[in-house]
């Protein structure tokens, strides 16, 4: 039966499908990356380096919190890829309503936690005296954007589950330029808004997410979507839930493992100040870019893959990963060759202050030379996550940042008496991180759904299943 709505990915052209589906979702990153850009400009050209290493010391904390929310959400996307996969569009229908109940429930404990634990988070990090109390304010300023953050990542990943990688576009340009707009006019006062300094990069952001999720959830509601969130009917979705739970905790804990590795590097090298926090802030910038298209193919990756192993394609899921792989080394050796021979330019873009740049410069050299074991790294995670095997990419996660990463990152730095030391620490776990994932993919054993295809269907049964929906909520 062929869906009339999103995007049957398990026919067709591979590499037009890789291109097609994962354009909107790297156009949507840049987006989202644009903006951190702008936004790192307005911070660090017009309010200084102390304000620009608040932002750099909140980020890997907001990352963190983030990361629990997306992994969540990475579960809602495999279950709907591989539902859609197998034509299990009732499955498809519990599992909107099952994530919908547990994302925005998480979405409000995680942000009264995070208004708790805010500045102990931040003494534990190492933050310099200065940058304290001004991250400490923009921090929880911040989170209050959470609820409506964790609504648009599990409406996203319902939609790209189902192929449909544009719909989410639209409305992040909308959210993106409505943010550009206020970041100005909430941090210098204009127009009669109140001048809000840093924390009016956050108020920005919180209205905006919250008009974006009003308005893509109206849309959603007058299209008669099945993906548009309705009351759930609970009694159905314990199956569900518990599924959705086993796939999206060890989703969580590796977006948060991340994070956390991000705050205990971040931790390090504020030990060496404000030059290098600032530094590392700015170059970080710079991966920002280049690991964009890699992090949003490994998305596209795992949706192709999921909705191919619901329909038991296991033969185009290996030419997936072929055509990943070429299409991943291709753009960040590209981004590999910018960063490794314009640094300069590059970090003159976010901060102005020649020492730091010259530290920014060298992280580039080391880091920047490695992008391309990044990437690839992205694909082979790519299809393990398509086969809901999370718990596998979150311990090749903790492998690279745990075992390898921060500890090397301590020891380095201390032995070659330089917050260098970090740079290379961070290059090596690159190197690991790829030789585990792709260890894993060549052992075969991700090769099974969750989601188990659906029994032959009498003919007369084959209904539209948008209305199938609607008959379901009383909507027909």
């Amino acid at each position: 039966m062929k869906p009339t709505f999103g995007t049957d990915l398990t026919t067709g052209s591979i590499p037009r499908h890789i291109v097609t589906f994962s354009l909107p979702m790297l156009l949507g990153g840049f987006l989202q990356t644009t903006y951190s850009f702008i936004n790192a400009i307005w911070v660090g050209q017009y309010l200084g380096t102390v304000a620009l290493a608040a932002v750099t010391v909140s980020f890997p904390v907001v990352f963190t919190i983030f990361g629990v929310g997306m992994g969540m959400t990475l579960a809602t996307n495999i279950l709907v890829s591989q539902s859609f996969g197998a034509r299990r569009f009732d499955e498809l229908k519990r599992v909107v309503d099952g994530s919908t109940v547990l994302i925005y429930g998480l979405g409000v404990l995680l942000t009264v936690i995070g208004e708790i634990f805010t500045p102990a988070i931040l003494r534990a990090m190492d933050t310099p005296a200065e940058v304290l109390e001004p991250a400490a304010h923009y921090l929880r300023v911040y989170l209050l954007s959470l609820p409506f953050s964790f609504g648009m990542f599990a409406l996203r990943s319902m939609l790209q589950g189902t192929g449909d990688s544009k719909t989410p576009l639209y409305f992040q340009l909308g959210s993106v330029l409505l943010t550009t707009v206020l970041d100005p006019l909430l941090i210098f006062g204009k127009l009669g808004l109140p001048a809000l300094g840093l924390n009016g990069t956050a108020w920005a952001t919180i209205v905006s997410q919250v008009l974006a999720l009003v308005a893509l959830n109206a849309y959603l509601h007058v299209k008669r979507s099945p993906i548009s969130p309705r009351w759930p009917r609970f009694g159905q979705l314990g199956p569900t839930i518990r599924r959705t739970l086993r796939i999206g905790v060890p989703a969580a804990v590796q977006q948060s493992v991340v994070s956390l590795g991000m705050v205990v590097v971040t931790g390090i090298v504020n030990g060496f100040g404000e030059v290098a926090t600032a530094a590392f802030g700015a170059a970080s910038r710079i991966d920002q870019i280049a690991f964009l298209p890699a992090i949003n193919m490994g998305m596209a990756i795992s949706t192709l893959a999921g909705q191919n192993l619901g329909a038991g394609h296991h033969g185009r899921v290996r030419e997936i990963f072929l055509w990943g792989c070429a299409f991943s080394a291709a753009i960040t050796l590209a981004c590999s060759a910018a960063a490794i021979v314009f640094p300069e330019a590059l970090l003159r873009v976010f901060i102005a202050d020649p020492v730091v740049i010259d530290l920014g410069v060298s992280y580039l050299h080391i880091v920047g030379a490695s992008y391309v074991l990044f990437g690839l790294s992205f694909v082979s995670n790519g299809i393990i996550n398509g086969a809901g095997a999370t718990l596998v990419t979150t311990a090749i996660s903790l492998l690279g940042l745990w075992v390898v990463r921060a500890p090397l990152a301590y020891f380095l730095s201390r032995e070659m008496r330089s917050v260098k030391g970090v740079w290379y620490a961070i290059a090596a776990s690159f190197v690991v991180s790829l030789a585990a994932s792709l260890a894993y993919y060549a052992s075969g054993r991700w090769k099974r759904a969750v989601v188990p295809p659906a029994a032959p269907a009498d003919p007369a049964s084959q209904a539209d299943p948008a209305k199938a929906f609607a008959n379901e909520v009383g909507e027909a």
